[in-house]
């Protein structure tokens, strides 16, 4: 009997953890988590157009800082603070609305910055803060060349700025050439394409598919990377037609993607950097699990994917991050630095400084805006 008892009193203990870990936040919770960890970042780099400086100096306009810009703009649409805008407008003016390499770059890193433009410029429709990533885009359909996204994290960089020049300007033409390029990308870079339609997987590049193999023998999937295709396929999505003729294989790609995570995810909730083999600097992860958050939530937003398959993993992803990342100053731990497999950027630990804070943070930001946007 007394074995009994405490095995029940066991299973009750273990229900009742689940449950909090389950927990929903509330939205004051999840906005003062995207506002402490933006405040330690605004006063970290209080001038926008300031160089970074790592190995080498770059400008603040290159894609690790576009990423933050995105979170920021995800941010203020839902907290609308005058001090977010002043502070993408001051990045956008001190770039004079340029882009690295200037107009003739086919680097969707080059571009990424292009969306906030863009998002700016729907604010406030200055001509100047569209010129020139209209500019370069247009020299890119100008040509028949589409294999320039040969790695998977072009996706983001580029995509939502296709889509949204073509609501902008109203011309289909910017859709046709996004479908191109991604599915150049999709079947043709590497042998047979980047993506994996046994496993709903992308491979980074053509440097990870097969014969390549994780030390376990499995694919090598990046967390982030995939990441980043999660991400791409929701931010055009939202702005793209339902009446594009491709809508719906970007939507089953995005589906068939989040279901295959559901089984890869790690038992505190984060994904590790190697999505199939937790032995190959395995550890929680901040940028890719936010990534997936982002993702699964728009998708319950927008009632496109099923909501009690995918709450539970998708708050028990977000409450750790909560959790087991955010420091009292607002700094963001487990954030892997740049790079393109398992093995780069470490090591990824609570107190480890990444060579590049803005694109974790950027990431968190996305994530946090949907979970700020859920119906509790």
């Amino acid at each position: 009997m007394l074995y009994r008892m405490k095995f029940l009193l066991a299973a009750v203990l273990l229900m009742t953890t689940a449950v909090q870990a389950q927990k929903a936040p509330s939205k004051k919770e999840v906005l003062n988590a995207m506002r402490l960890t933006n405040a330690y970042f605004m006063q970290k780099w209080p001038d926008a157009g300031k160089s970074i400086v790592t190995n080498r100096e770059r400008p603040s306009n290159i894609w690790t800082r576009a990423v933050y810009y995105e979170g920021l703009m995800a941010l203020y649409a839902v907290d609308k603070k005058k001090e977010y805008l002043d502070y993408a407008i001051d990045w956008g003016t001190k770039h004079n609305w340029g882009l690295r390499d200037g107009i003739q770059t086919r680097n969707a890193d080059n571009q990424c910055c292009g969306q906030t433009y863009i998002d700016l410029y729907l604010l406030d429709k200055k001509e100047e803060r569209i010129k020139d990533i209209k500019a370069s885009v247009d020299l890119m359909k100008s040509t028949p060349k589409i294999d320039d996204w040969s790695w998977i994290d072009a996706l983001q960089m580029g995509m939502p700025v296709f889509v949204r020049l073509g609501v902008v300007y109203k011309d289909t033409s910017y859709f046709n050439r996004m479908y191109e390029m991604y599915t150049f990308t999709k079947t043709k870079h590497g042998d047979n394409g980047l993506y994996n339609p046994a496993e709903k997987m992308w491979w980074r590049d053509k440097d990870f598919d097969p014969p390549y193999k994780e030390p376990n023998g499995k694919n090598c999937y990046w967390s982030r990377g995939n990441g980043w295709v999660v991400a791409a396929l929701v931010r055009t999505m939202q702005m793209l037609p339902k009446t594009d003729p491709h809508y719906n294989e970007y939507m089953q790609d995005y589906k068939d993607m989040l279901k295959a995570l559901v089984p890869l995810q790690r038992a505190d909730g984060f994904w590790n950097v190697s999505l199939a083999d937790s032995t190959d600097y395995g550890g929680k992860e901040l940028s890719g699990t936010a990534l997936f958050v982002y993702g699964m939530a728009w998708g319950i937003n927008n009632k496109l994917i099923n909501k009690a398959t995918y709450k539970p993993i998708m708050l028990k992803a977000w409450n750790a991050m909560v959790k087991d990342c955010i420091h009292p100053n607002g700094m963001l731990g487990y954030v892997q630095g740049t790079g393109k497999e398992p093995k780069d950027g470490q090591p990824v630990t609570w107190d480890h400084i990444p060579d590049f804070e803005d694109y974790g943070l950027g990431c968190f930001l996305l994530a946090g805006s949907e979970m700020y946007k859920l119906k509790n």
